[in-house]
């Protein structure tokens, strides 16, 4: 029997695949743009159908009609992080939590920690040898793909077909699902004055030949574009973006002096413009790879000069980073922060910069704090943090006492709040 035989059998509408779905699954759903709108919206259509299904995912970047309160019972989000279309479910308490470090999902699905009944993921047109390219969000994806009973696939010609192990071929796919709807452009962030001082601040510790992971956020992309004029600079990363697009554009990056995978950048999510998934198709200098692959300090502290640059939202006295909740309150999750501060630790030459504006709501409140907030999610541990950078300078604090780091982040701080900082410190004697 032809593939295209075998594919014309295994395709049908939206609605008729979700039927795929069981009461009680699990379903996993990809990063970000990597999730298949076509099928997530039938599955909201039905929701009422089911009862105890559950989507998993680290990243959702819309808002489904199925990421309902008054549903949960027949169908709840599941969230590895939270975003905009997540938070305030996962702040209420009807949008369930796994923590996790990002790099340790896969092991987690092939484990059965993490169950994987059922994959819905976007997916490139098939190639003359049947294969499929999960190329937005190879991620936890795949180890899911092998555990799964149903992978239900919505092919779109948008999706790029990338290089690196995100393939499956058809003979592992129970539906097909036809779409051709642009994959959703997710622009790059706001940068102001702050995020430009601290992207400066960032930039002249980068040295030409460096190998880059860059987070998602307005000072991580203030960094970037400050790069520009920098030479064989190197990407091994989670997420590659416009702003890693316009480093290629500028002849910055050309990984010729990676001693790990030269020539090759490596991501395991995408997350942009039209343009950067066109970039993306058939790129034999990029490859997409699960993130127990990109993520894993071990091989990603291969590269030597690894620059790591990662946001928290507060930071204490011992340099403990509450990345991902206001106190209690859940706000996104630890994500690769972890992963990468880890990795560039290992890497020889390697530093990790965790960034932070020194203040937040309108300069009244300073984000270097003698204690984290009661409740704080801690991200990044006192043990692993190496730079920490405001718009105020760059405290090293990897090496360095408690006294020595409470001087180093009180000296970057925002200097209305330096003074009740020092006294702070002096009655914990830190000072």
């Amino acid at each position: 029997m032809s593939l295209q035989t075998i594919y014309q059998q295994k395709l049908c509408s939206a609605a008729d695949a979700v039927r795929h779905v069981r009461n009680g699954d699990f379903i996993v759903v990809p990063t970000g743009v990597g999730e298949p709108p076509a099928l997530l919206t039938a599955l909201s259509e039905q929701r009422r159908d089911f009862w105890d299904v559950k989507v998993a995912q680290i990243l959702a970047v819309r808002k489904y009609a199925y990421i309902d309160p008054t549903t949960t019972q027949h169908v709840r989000h599941v969230a590895f992080f939270f975003g905009a279309a997540t938070r305030a479910g996962g702040q209420e308490g009807w949008i369930d939590f796994i923590p996790n470090h990002f790099s340790e999902i896969p092991e987690q699905i092939t484990r059965g920690q993490i169950p994987s009944d059922v994959v819905f993921s976007m997916a490139s047109p098939m190639d003359a040898e049947g294969n499929f390219a999960i190329s937005l969000a190879a991620d936890y994806t795949m180890a899911a793909i092998a555990k799964a009973r149903a992978v239900v696939l919505e092919v779109n010609p948008n999706v790029p077909y990338a290089h690196g192990n995100c393939k499956l071929h058809i003979s592992q796919v129970a539906a097909l699902v036809e779409s051709s709807e642009p994959v959703l452009e997710v622009g790059l962030p706001k940068i102001g004055p702050v995020q430009e001082a601290i992207g400066r601040y960032v930039a002249d510790f980068i040295e030409d030949g460096a190998t880059l992971q860059i987070g998602y956020g307005g000072i991580p992309d203030a960094v970037v574009m400050q790069l520009t004029h920098k030479h064989d600079l190197g990407i091994h990363t989670e997420m590659i973006g416009d702003g890693i697009l316009t480093l290629v554009e500028a002849g910055a990056v050309t990984n010729r002096r990676k001693n790990y995978l030269p020539g090759k950048m490596v991501a395991t999510f995408a997350l942009g413009s039209n343009k950067l998934y066109r970039y993306m198709d058939r790129n034999p200098v990029l490859e997409m790879h699960p993130v127990n692959y990109t993520n894993d300090p071990a091989l990603a502290g291969l590269n030597d000069n690894l620059v790591a640059i990662n946001a928290t939202l507060q930071i204490d006295l011992l340099g403990q980073c509450g990345s991902e909740s206001l106190g209690a309150m859940p706000y996104s999750g630890t994500g690769g922060q972890a992963d990468f501060v880890r990795a560039a630790n290992r890497s020889k030459g390697g530093k990790a910069f965790i960034v932070l504006p020194a203040t937040a709501k309108n300069d009244t409140l300073s984000r270097i704090v003698p204690v984290l907030s009661p409740g704080t999610h801690v991200s990044t541990g006192k043990n692993e943090i190496n730079y920490v950078v405001t718009e105020f300078g760059v405290a090293q604090l990897r090496g360095k006492s408690a006294k020595q780091r409470a001087h180093e982040l009180i000296a970057i701080a925002h200097p209305n709040f330096r003074a009740e900082l020092i006294e702070q410190a002096r009655r914990m004697k830190l000072l």
